[in-house]
């Protein structure tokens, strides 16, 4: 975990909310003082865990915080299509927001890629521009997830120049070779050409770009269907696919059960696909596997199943989650106060927590 290599004593907080916006799961790259949380009630559950690092370099037992902050520095400089054949896990934030300023932060927190969500987030094209610049200038890797597979809304991302292009709802292997066809110049494909001008080529100063941008981009093909599974080992085949991402909420409705996809007909299909992709080898036309976490399938979960890229949280989710929970501290100290209790250790708090400008 991105965070972990620096801080290997984390916190992680599980919210007992519907998960509207996975995850529900934060984890805080910071070691944080039992007494913050004595007042805390049902509503959140705390426990402390110490988090094995994942690897930034290809030196398996370098995991010095030196290190580690060497490696956030240098991300920028290598494509993630190289990392992971570098052996690399490599942690994300999914981005719904669509704000600049919430992308420099999570590039500037360690996060090694950030899916620009245009399938659930508000923004389009020059919203996403924005962000993959706000990132990409931090050093971190921009993906863009589309609303839909579709050669239109694939030429215009790829225009802008993310590191990734993720295609939802990939259920067959005509759906994920339509995919790839999108993302090549012809004769490899269908893309539009305007390579002398756009944003991907430096607007047409980057002279190797037609020589390199298969090379340099990384396509994914998300599998979040019953229909998706069955041919999971399909679309992992595919030429072209790099990476299968798994989808569970829109599986789990697939299924039957949208508001319960920890439920074990949804873990037995998550566990079938998971094996289907991980039997591919990538080194020989095979795909590598990406997911998030879940309330009940957290980052070192599923990262401990051999995930190769891990989304911990989204950032509205992040946002939500701590809004809830600053609102709910104060209204229980009000309700202390009212029964002559000190405010949540409101003195030492204050002290520890100068977060606010002053």
């Amino acid at each position: 975990m991105a965070t972990a290599s620096i801080f290997p004593a984390a916190v992680v907080v599980t919210a007992d909310v519907k998960p509207l916006l996975n995850p529900s799961s934060l984890i805080i790259g910071k070691s944080l003082s039992p007494s913050k949380f004595s007042s805390i009630k049902s509503s959140v559950s705390f426990s402390r865990k110490t988090l094995t690092p994942i690897r930034y370099s290809s030196s398996p037992t370098d995991h010095s915080p030196a290190a580690a902050v060497e490696a956030i520095t240098n991300r920028s400089k290598t494509s993630l299509k190289s990392r992971l054949r570098g052996g690399e896990t490599l942690y994300g934030l999914f981005l719904l927001s669509f704000s600049p300023t919430l992308a420099e932060i999570a590039a500037h927190a360690g996060y090694d890629y950030v899916v620009v969500d245009m399938e659930h987030g508000p923004g389009g094209i020059p919203e996403a521009l924005d962000c993959i610049r706000a990132l990409n200038a931090a050093g971190t890797s921009a993906i863009l997830r589309l609303p839909e597979n579709s050669p239109t809304w694939a030429k215009k991302a790829l225009d802008l120049g993310p590191q990734g292009i993720m295609f939802p709802m990939i259920e067959s292997r005509k759906d994920a070779t339509k995919a790839v066809s999108y993302c090549r110049f012809p004769p490899d494909g269908i893309r539009g050409s305007a390579h002398t001008v756009v944003r991907a080529s430096n607007y047409g100063i980057d002279e190797g770009y037609l020589s390199n941008y298969a090379e340099e981009i990384l396509i994914m093909c998300q599998v979040e269907s019953s229909e998706g599974v069955k041919k999971a080992d399909e679309i992992a085949a595919v030429d072209g696919v790099d990476c299968v991402q798994m989808g569970p909420l829109d599986l789990s409705a697939s299924l039957g059960y949208l508001w319960d996809p920890g439920h074990k007909k949804v873990r037995e299909m998550m566990k079938k696909a998971e094996k289907s992709v991980l039997t591919s080898d990538p080194a020989k036309g095979g795909a590598y596997l990406s997911g998030f976490a879940m309330p009940h399938d957290g980052a070192v979960d599923i990262r401990g199943r051999g995930y190769h890229m891990v989304a911990g949280a989204v950032d509205v989710g992040l946002f939500r989650n701590a809004a809830v929970e600053d609102v709910r501290r104060f209204k229980m100290g009000l309700v202390n106060e009212s029964d002559g209790e000190d405010s949540l250790e409101h003195d030492k708090d204050v002290d520890d927590e100068k977060y606010w400008s002053e």
